[in-house]
């Protein structure tokens, strides 16, 4: 049972999660905030305001270079995951959003169109992020690791 222990106390995991958990509550206040309704599937969806993916692997690199420096392997493996899952929050993620909302509208405008009943569907729409969502992950994730720094070392 030693490894469970290991692995719930493991001060890497918990401040990713935490970083996580934070910003996926805060795109919950956000969206409750601009679209005046509680929409709890939000705490569990992708894109939106902050981005919690940025938040998690920022945070896992600040508690590394904290850590283990930022001349280490450990480091640089963090950063440069970081780097790329950050990249795609904001590009590819939010170009696939962007377009879900165009093939929608286009699926739409075919039905008005058609006298044949098409599918039901409907894509994701929160799926990526602006700059300022993933700035915002970011800044999150990265006090979240100063502050589980300042707790567990």
């Amino acid at each position: 049972m030693s490894w469970l222990s290991e692995l719930i106390t493991n001060p890497y995991l918990i401040t990713a999660t935490s970083s996580w958990c934070v910003a996926q509550l805060l795109k919950v206040i956000i969206h409750a905030a601009v679209y005046r309704t509680l929409d709890l599937k939000r705490l569990f969806g992708d894109g939106g305001m902050p981005s919690g993916h940025s938040a998690t692997v920022t945070s896992l690199a600040v508690l590394t270079a904290l850590t283990r420096g930022v001349g280490s392997f450990d480091f640089a493996v963090t950063a440069i995951l970081a780097l790329i899952v950050c990249h795609d929050a904001k590009g590819v993620r939010q170009e696939a959003g962007k377009h879900a909302v165009l093939l929608d509208e286009l699926v739409t405008l075919f039905k008005e169109m058609s006298s044949e009943p098409l599918p039901e569907v409907r894509l994701k729409k929160f799926v990526g992020h602006t700059p300022l969502q993933v700035a915002a992950g970011i800044g999150i994730g990265a006090a979240n690791a100063v502050g589980i720094y300042f707790l567990f070392f």
